[in-house]
């Protein structure tokens, strides 16, 4: 496979992975060093994540891209642009959400990894 194939799969394994909070996954798709910057500005890191998920505060129930652009800026270098529409469950309340993101995703050690996100509410139009 091509860096944008492998780059492609990662992001199919990371849905899989929160889907089912499998925490092993979640180390391997995201960095010790990764960082997400929420809606309103929150920053989470990993542990943050995978806490969240282990303890059940928060479940993906579904999550559907409907879109994704990878762009490649160097040999171990590259942005993801995308959008989501999944389904949640929170507080023991499930509700859908949307967003678009951008992602870092930088090769280390030969693997590819996400170390950095940022989360939008899309544009209403």
């Amino acid at each position: 496979m091509d860096d944008e194939q492998l780059i492609s799969q990662l992001f199919e394994d990371g849905d899989r992975a929160l889907m089912s909070a499998d925490v092993s996954e979640l180390q391997r798709i995201y960095a010790d060093d990764y960082v997400q910057h929420d809606e309103s500005g929150a920053a989470s890191t990993r542990q943050d994540l995978i806490d969240r998920l282990a303890s059940g505060a928060i479940r993906f129930l579904s999550m559907k891209s409907t879109g994704r652009e990878i762009r490649l800026l160097g040999p171990d270098f590259a942005l993801v642009h995308g959008s989501e529409d999944d389904v949640i469950e929170q507080d023991g309340e499930q509700f859908p959400i949307r967003y678009v993101y951008s992602d870092v995703v930088m090769k280390r050690e030969g693997r590819w990894q996400i170390v950095a996100s940022q989360l939008a509410k899309p544009a209403t139009r």
